[in-house]
C-alpha cells in the first residue's frame, strides 16, 4: 500500500473488538485509508475511545459504539449506530473473539457458548444486519478473523478451535451467496501475533519461516487491502497471516 493512500475515502467499515492489539490496528489502518470506522468495544470504553482517537490522527473519522456480543441484538445496534454517525456502510471486520483455555473435562456449555456467541454467532448476525447497506455500496465487503488453530487444532481451546474453524467454513458460504451481489467475503487466519495478551500455557509451539511473532499492523494491512480496490477480485479465502507457520 503507498504511503498517503486515500483508497477507502468515503468508505464506512465496523470494526468489533477494536479497542486495543489487533482490532486497534485494523481501525488505524483503514483511517488511513481514509475510511471512516465505527470503533466497537465491549468493557474498554476508554480503551476504544484511544482507538477512535487514533483513527482521527491517522486521517479518518471515528466513533464508538459498545456491547456484548453474547448478546444477539447488539450485532444490528452496531449497524444503526455506524448508519447514525457516518449516513452508510460499506464494510464490517468481525475481529471480536475470546480464547479461555479448557480441557474437554472441564468445559462448561456455557463457557462453549460464550466462545461461539462472540467469535463465530456475532459474525453471521453482524453480516445479516449490515446486508442491506451493504448491497447498496459498491464496495460491500466482509473480513471475519479466523485463526491457526481453526485449521491445525490447539491444546486446551475446543470451543475457539471449533468456533475458528466455523468462522472459515461461514466465510466459504457467505462468499458464494453474495459474490454475484458484488459483496466480497474473506477470512482472516492470524498465527501467533505480538500483542499485549497473554498466551497462556496452551500457546501454539509451531514455528514459522521468518523467526519472529507478527505485528498486528501485518495483519491490519491485509484487511485494509482486501477492502480496497485492489481487493475486489478476491473472495471466499482465508488467508494465513502467519510467517510460514503454515502452508496450505
Amino acid at each position: 500500500m503507498e504511503s498517503g493512500s486515500n483508497e477507502l475515502e468515503g468508505q464506512v467499515a465496523i470494526v468489533t473488538g477494536a479497542s486495543r492489539n489487533i482490532g486497534r490496528a485494523i481501525a488505524i489502518a483503514l483511517g488511513q485509508g481514509g475510511a471512516s470506522v465505527l470503533v466497537h468495544a465491549n468493557r474498554r470504553k476508554e480503551d476504544a475511545q484511544d482507538t477512535a482517537d487514533l483513527v482521527i490522527e491517522a486521517g479518518g473519522r471515528s466513533a464508538v459504539a459498545e456491547g456484548d456480543l453474547t448478546d444477539p441484538t447488539v450485532p444490528a445496534r452496531l449497524v444503526d449506530a455506524a448508519l447514525d454517525a457516518f449516513g452508510r456502510l460499506d464494510s464490517i471486520v468481525a475481529n471480536a473473539s475470546i480464547r479461555p483455555e479448557a480441557t474437554i473435562e472441564n468445559l462448561s456449555y456455557d463457557a462453549w457458548r460464550e466462545v461461539m456467541s462472540i467469535s463465530l454467532d456475532s459474525v453471521f448476525l453482524l453480516a445479516k444486519a449490515s446486508l442491506p447497506s451493504l448491497l447498496e455500496s459498491k464496495s460491500g465487503a466482509i473480513v471475519a478473523m479466523g485463526g491457526l488453530s481453526g485449521h491445525t487444532g490447539g491444546l486446551m481451546r475446543p470451543h475457539v478451535v471449533a468456533a475458528k474453524a466455523g468462522v472459515a467454513g461461514l466465510t466459504k458460504a457467505l462468499a458464494q451467496d453474495l459474490g454475484e451481489k458484488g459483496i466480497t467475503v474473506n477470512c482472516i487466519a492470524p498465527g501467533l501475533i505480538d500483542t499485549t495478551r497473554d498466551f497462556g500455557p496452551a500457546k501454539s509451539s509451531r514455528k514459522n519461516f521468518v523467526g519472529r511473532r507478527g505485528r498486528p499492523e501485518e495483519v491490519a494491512a491485509m484487511v485494509r487491502m482486501l477492502l480496497g480496490p485492489n481487493g475486489r477480485y478476491i473472495t471466499g479465502q482465508t488467508i494465513h497471516v502467519n510467517g510460514g507457520a503454515l502452508m496450505v
